[in-house]
């Protein structure tokens, strides 16, 4: 009887280590890792103490400050948070890659994240786009973010909400050296 107690025991810890195994295999990312990237600007961008020129625009109407970001996470997380590497969204992204342009692009209307371009110049990427589009019966937006290491980051949504007047949104904002 504690023989037969021992192999289950045996049997299932021997299990348990495989599903590990295979648990571990399926973290493979099969698109660009957009939260690893931004994951690490972020620390880069912390520990350099960058200031940027901010310009907000609301429907045209803008507003520019000179600041020192010291919360690098909550200002890229829209970036972090596009990322396409989720379980479910495995195989709904056709790839293309053109003249050093890595683009990703979905149809599914169950992804709002529908286009994901990385510009390299070399091994260094100079540029990262990024379309999201959200829709249903009441509500449309469009988000383009745009992200120029060293340079800029642009968010820009155009929000249409019926029975409402549609809004634009931009933010644009350019590191200083």
């Amino acid at each position: 009887m504690t023989r037969k107690l021992g192999i289950l025991v045996f049997a299932l810890a021997f299990f348990s280590c495989n599903q590990r195994e295979a648990a571990k295999a399926n973290t493979d990312l099969l698109y660009f890792d957009l939260k690893g990237y931004f994951s690490k600007e972020i620390i880069r961008l912390k520990n350099a103490k960058v200031s940027v020129d901010k310009t907000v625009s609301i429907n045209g109407t803008s507003e520019t400050k000179s600041l020192l970001i010291t919360d690098w996470d909550k200002e890229l997380a829209i970036f972090v948070n596009s990322d396409i590497n989720k379980n479910s969204w495995k195989g709904s992204f056709k790839i293309n890659q053109q003249d050093g342009v890595q683009t990703y692009t979905s149809d599914s209307k169950k992804i709002p994240v529908k286009k994901v371009s990385v510009e390299k110049n070399g091994s260094q990427i100079s540029k990262v786009e990024i379309i999201i589009l959200n829709k249903n019966i009441l509500y449309q937006s469009l988000d383009t973010l745009t992200y120029y290491p060293d340079v800029l980051y642009k968010i820009r949504k155009q929000q249409k909400i019926r029975l409402l007047a549609p809004k634009d949104y931009t933010i644009v904002a350019k590191f200083n050296p």
